[in-house]
């Protein structure tokens, strides 16, 4: 009976579970465990039974966490919640890098609950919820911990899946970003009612589950419009920071080209001078006592001012715009 408890304090070490009649375990809690192990006791903690789950810890802990076949941890690295180019992602292979087999995806989803039902275990143990021992709270803590860990693994190992239904059922009165948050707490609830004993993909009860919760959140926002019929112009809340760098920059070319016309840099030679600043209405001053156009003059109408065809004026304006373009790629782009 010795040996036997010897063999199931040294396997539970073994795998980082160690806590129970040592001498740190019976310091009090922080205030922070505190509140969890009250959240726990009071609030609602489930978990998907199996058989064995029946067995004694150490079998059981053997079974689940040291023969079982290791799960790869997922990398998030790819993920931005409000990303819009889904399919560039898939195409690159950075969605979706950890694909799970139907043998992994028992094992984490065994392990995940198993730490659910040590927590749950417990918890019903308790005589007295109110007056629990320090070494019975951190256990419990350490067991809600692990159960964290895997649930949180599980999770960015779907984050792909909930950002493909989202892009697959867009809303139009729908946000991306809202979609895509109430798609991740549909991910979290499947995580936990999801019973991997059954024999199914997670992904396929994880894509009901979330195409529901946008179903709901749409049904939810159709029902706030009705109380609040004002419209909402997502264009209002969208960034016009690269349309302001555009004209920010087309204004700055329109300068430099006007700086060179201005000092001839260029050396145009007076016909195609007359031609660019009737054509673009770019005016070196008040010379020959003329108001400026209230707008550029067509090709017709510079031909009329100078004498020439329309045609002929097309012929001065390119080769005047093409010495503009190597004088303002040569000297002010360089």
């Amino acid at each position: 009976m010795a040996e036997t408890t010897r063999r199931k304090t040294s396997t539970a070490r073994s795998r980082g579970l160690k806590g129970v009649g040592t001498k740190k375990s019976t310091r009090t809690l922080k205030p922070a465990e505190k509140a969890l192990v009250h959240q726990i006791l009071t609030g609602k903690y489930e978990y998907m039974d199996n058989e064995l789950f029946a067995m004694p810890e150490a079998e059981a802990i053997e079974l689940l966490f040291e023969a079982a076949e290791p799960v790869p941890q997922p990398d998030t690295s790819w993920y931005q919640p409000v990303m819009h180019n889904v399919a560039g992602l898939r195409q690159s292979n950075k969605l979706g890098s950890v694909v799970l087999t139907a043998a992994q995806e028992r094992v984490i989803f065994l392990q995940y609950n198993y730490c659910r039902f040590k927590v749950c275990e417990l918890r019903d143990n308790l005589l007295d919820r109110t007056r629990m021992a320090p070494t019975v709270a951190r256990k419990m803590l350490k067991w809600h911990r692990k159960a964290e860990r895997y649930r949180e693994q599980i999770a960015e190992i779907n984050l792909a899946l909930v950002l493909a239904m989202a892009k697959r059922t867009r809303l139009n009165d729908m946000d991306f970003g809202d979609m895509v948050s109430e798609g991740n707490m549909a991910l979290l609830r499947a995580i936990d009612k999801f019973d991997a004993a059954r024999g199914f993909k997670f992904s396929t009860y994880g894509c009901r589950a979330i195409l529901k919760a946008f179903s709901r959140a749409g049904m939810k926002l159709t029902r706030y419009r009705g109380l609040f019929p004002t419209d909402y112009d997502p264009a209002m809340e969208k960034s016009d920071f690269s349309d302001t760098q555009r004209a920010e920059h087309e204004l700055d070319c329109a300068d430099e080209v006007k700086m060179i016309v201005t000092r001839n840099d260029a050396e145009l030679t007076d016909i195609e001078q007359e031609v660019i600043e009737h054509r673009f209405n770019i005016k070196r001053g008040p010379a020959k006592g003329m108001k400026p156009e209230p707008r550029p003059l067509t090709l017709e109408q510079v031909g009329k001012l100078i004498g020439v065809t329309k045609e002929r004026v097309r012929q001065i304006q390119n080769k005047a715009l093409e010495k503009l373009r190597v004088t303002l790629e040569d000297g002010y782009l360089a």
